[in-house]
């Protein structure tokens, strides 16, 4: 499946950051397309299921919280 994302880009020093709008994903590359290029690689990361490495530890907390 794709998807269309916006991305913005603007220059920090002698890198371009790009930063996605509809999700807190960003990149940065010394050109404008390396930085997208990134960006679609960092959200592709972003949008894949995470894989456990080892199964998860289940916890319970008691926690004292103020009555409101």
């Amino acid at each position: 499946m794709t998807q269309m994302f916006t991305a913005i880009v603007w220059k920090e020093d002698d890198w371009y950051v790009a930063q996605a709008l509809e999700v807190d994903v960003a990149s940065q590359g010394e050109s404008v397309d390396r930085a997208l290029a990134n960006l679609r690689e960092a959200i592709e990361l972003y949008s894949a299921p995470p894989v456990a490495t080892f199964a998860p530890e289940v916890h319970r907390l008691e926690v004292e919280v103020a009555a409101g």
